[in-house]
């Protein structure tokens, strides 16, 4: 599985829980998206890692996206940019639905939106702009 792969996944399954959010199952099914994207992002231990290295063996590496490519000068932040993206992501959705959910209704949608965006066109904005901050 690749990194633009789990962005389609994470995407879609953030509209359905909006979508869904009255029925109780779509809140529990959101605070489970929270929770891996919070542990991944603090452990480095991703799903598409753990996917390709499953199918493919202990020596398999996430497949190349062919994702647009940032050649910012040498890395100088010694953390990845998509550990970084994913608890960017977290924080931003933990923030606009628990803290101002009636003042920030939209933000949410707009976030699921632009990650289903960055999942079928391999194009992240906010993961080219965290590699060109500096981050690996």
């Amino acid at each position: 599985m690749s990194e633009r792969i789990f962005r389609l996944i994470i995407g879609t399954t953030l509209l359905v829980c909006l979508y869904l959010e009255p029925r109780p199952g779509a809140k529990a099914l959101l605070f489970g998206l929270l929770a891996v994207m919070i542990f991944e992002g603090i452990t480095n231990w991703r799903v598409p890692i753990l996917v390709s290295r499953l199918r493919y063996g202990a020596g398999a590496d996430v497949p190349d996206d062919g994702e647009l490519a940032v050649h910012a000068a040498a890395p100088w932040i010694r953390f990845d940019a998509e550990r970084a993206w994913r608890l960017v992501v977290a924080a931003m959705l933990v923030f606009t639905l628990f803290a101002f959910p009636e003042q920030l209704w939209f933000f949410p949608w707009f976030m699921g939106f632009a990650i289903l965006g960055a999942g079928l066109s391999g194009v992240c904005p906010v993961l080219i702009s965290l590699k060109l901050i500096g981050f690996r």
